[in-house]
């Protein structure tokens, strides 16, 4: 086979002589029930996505090596459109079982996976959905470290499983392995997923809980342990209940191979070809990629060892080196896009009604620079709401505010990964693309402090920029937009010249960096001890990723409100965006210039943000366009 990285063939030390199995490891992680090639935000033909592409890669590699296992890594059922729409459309029996099967389990039922670990996304919509989908597979579901407490439901998913196949070694003998198999998802799940698993499960350690584990795979007699790991990469030597914990599991002993996921990249790469000596793979996100490991079996007695391996990420596209556009590398599998089919029909019809109007482009091209129309509209919608829950109780007279972030701006996403809505009808379709979670609405009691270190958290997503620099990167490629809160109604500075207080988990590193400067709440300075209501998302205000004033004791209203519905009642209700005011804007470094990767279509918006002096720049093979902002 060809590999796509000259470093990931490996070796393992000491091995021994006997019969030799070649065997392939295929796996998919965070689909997110991208099922087609198809942007439901944009409305368009997407190649960079869908199982169905995947499965033309899976049904080649298989025909390439035939012994063949095939997973998914987790978070397979929502995390987009359709799987909202057949989250909150699937008709079920009077049992409470679906009249049809999810049509991501059918299209996983029929590409025959040999077992899924569950990922944290997997709880967005409850745990009746989610037993409901799941009792419609035909394979086996893994999750090592959930626990169901007594009497709260029983386990969703096997701790651990230990398949049996039977593989032929490289004379025609067949040979029976056991092939044991772990899953882990992050612990702040938990956190995450509050409004379900709070009082019913926990999720332990991942290292810890595989450390309990693999002797009892061992001892059932597995041959080979491979984990599944809905969890970035994380460091070898990780910190208790770490989110990011496969270089972790790869440290184990007796873990043999390690399928990553979580934080949508894609490894191995050049400069790390395996961890910690062990063979993993992590493919992409979205179904932009397959993962394939080939493993090298060799006897000892009763034991298998691996001897070789190698490792890839094969992408279903690619990107023409020259401009930048998408090519597409494989078409659908017929099989799987005719089981896709009637959902994605019966929701393009549903995405296409109209939710009001917007004389003006809502976009996010700017959105980590300036105050923008797209962000302020859900803020307003979110303050709208509140604004009346509030009315009658004891917080009323609290200054509300509402905290907002951007979920698509590049980043890890790409060039094509921003909000980018025409003037004129806006359309259900418009309403997911501005808030693209299915989070419900809360409201946290904070203080002036909480908001400044709140901001702080935010504000970290920027490098720290040298006076006098000249073209030096903004942004932390590694700090995901949806963590760069902004809070219409506060205006305020950022001192670039000061480091970041935080790292891009959250965690604080420099615990006296102040970049804040001049915070103001109506013209007047905001008090430290200052007490606001702020609205936001249940998924922030249960506490997770480093904000600071979130948890449960800040909580005053906690609901039901899907966000999306907020926002689509606020525009029927005659609500229109409107333009913003650059509250918030960066402390001026006379001399100073840094760069920033924007979508090229950025530079047709430039005059709706004369306040920045923003140069468009060379076009990169990225698809990303270059932009030199002078500070």
């Amino acid at each position: 086979m060809q590999y796509s990285y000259p470093n990931n063939r490996g070796a393992i030390s000491g091995a021994f002589g006997g019969a030799e199995i070649d065997l392939r490891i295929l796996a998919t992680s965070d689909l997110h029930a991208n099922l087609l090639a198809w942007d439901y935000h944009a409305n368009r033909a997407c190649p960079q996505r869908g199982l169905a592409r995947v499965a033309t890669l899976i049904h080649k590699a298989r025909f390439e090596r035939p012994q063949a296992l095939l997973f998914d890594n987790g978070d397979f059922l929502h995390g987009t459109v359709l799987g909202d729409f057949i989250a909150e459309t699937t008709p079920t029996l009077r049992s409470g079982r679906p009249l049809h099967a999810h049509p991501m389990i059918a299209a996983m039922n029929a590409l025959d996976y040999d077992a899924v670990a569950l990922g944290n996304h997997e709880f967005g919509h409850g745990l009746g959905f989610l037993r409901r989908s799941l009792a419609a597979t035909r394979f086996p579901v893994v999750c090592s470290n959930l626990y169901f407490k007594p009497t709260r439901g029983a386990p969703l998913a096997a701790p651990y499983l230990l398949l049996h196949r039977d593989l032929r070694d490289r004379h025609g003998k067949s040979h029976r392995l056991k092939i044991g198999v772990l899953g882990f998802i992050p612990p702040q799940t938990t956190i995450w997923e509050k409004r379900y698993l709070k009082s019913r499960a926990s999720v332990d350690d991942i290292a810890a809980s595989a450390r309990l584990l693999v002797p009892e795979l061992r001892a059932l007699g597995a041959d080979l342990i491979i984990a599944l790991s809905h969890s970035g990469i994380g460091d070898a030597e990780s910190e208790p209940g770490a989110e990011n914990a496969s270089s972790a599991l790869a440290a184990i002993d007796g873990i043999d191979v390690v399928i990553a996921g979580h934080t949508h990249l894609t490894f191995p790469t050049a400069m790390q070809p395996n961890l910690v000596g062990k063979p993993a793979v992590m493919p992409g996100f979205f179904g932009s990629h397959l993962g394939v490991i080939d493993l090298t079996l060799r006897q000892s007695g009763k034991n298998w060892r691996i001897t070789m391996f190698g490792a890839e990420a094969r992408p279903i596209s690619q990107r023409d080196p020259i401009t930048g556009e998408v090519q597409a590398l494989v078409g659908d599998d017929s099989a799987i896009a005719e089981i896709a089919r009637p959902a994605h029909e019966a929701l393009l019809a549903r995405t296409d009604v109209e939710i009001g109007d917007s004389p003006i482009t809502l976009h996010s091209h700017f959105a980590l620079l300036t105050p923008t129309p797209a962000l302020s509209l859900v803020a307003s919608a979110q303050a709208d709401q509140m604004a009346r829950l509030l009315a009658a109780g004891r917080h009323a007279s609290l200054p509300l505010l509402s905290a907002v972030a951007p979920f698509k701006a590049g980043g890890r996403g790409g060039p094509e990964n921003y909000t980018d809505i025409p003037a004129g009808p806006l359309r259900a379709r418009h309403i997911s693309d501005l808030y693209i979670h299915p989070n419900s609405l809360s409201c946290l009691r904070v203080s002036g402090q909480d908001l400044a270190d709140w901001l702080e958290r935010s504000v970290s997503l920027y490098h720290q920029i040298t006076p006098g620099a000249v073209d030096a990167a903004l942004i932390d490629q590694d700090f995901p937009s949806f963590n760069f809160d902004v809070i219409p109604g506060l205006s305020y500075q950022i001192d670039l010249a000061e480091p970041p207080r935080c790292n891009t988990l959250g965690r604080v590193i420099a615990p006296e960096a102040q970049r804040i400067r001049d915070l103001r709440h109506q013209g007047q300075v905001v008090r430290p001890e200052q007490m606001f209501a702020l609205a936001t998302n249940s998924y922030r205000a249960a506490g997770g990723v480093g904000f600071p004033g979130t948890g449960t004791a800040q909580v005053i209203y906690e609901g039901t409100e899907n966000i999306r519905e907020v926002l689509a009642s606020f525009l029927r209700n005659g609500a229109v965006p409107a333009p913003t005011s650059p509250d918030w804007g960066f402390v001026p470094m006379p001399g100073s210039t840094v760069t920033l990767d924007l979508n090229p279509n950025a530079a047709a918006h430039l005059d709706e943000v004369p306040h920045l002096r923003l140069e468009p720049l060379m076009q990169l093979a990225s698809g990303f366009r270059r932009f030199r902002l002078y500070l």
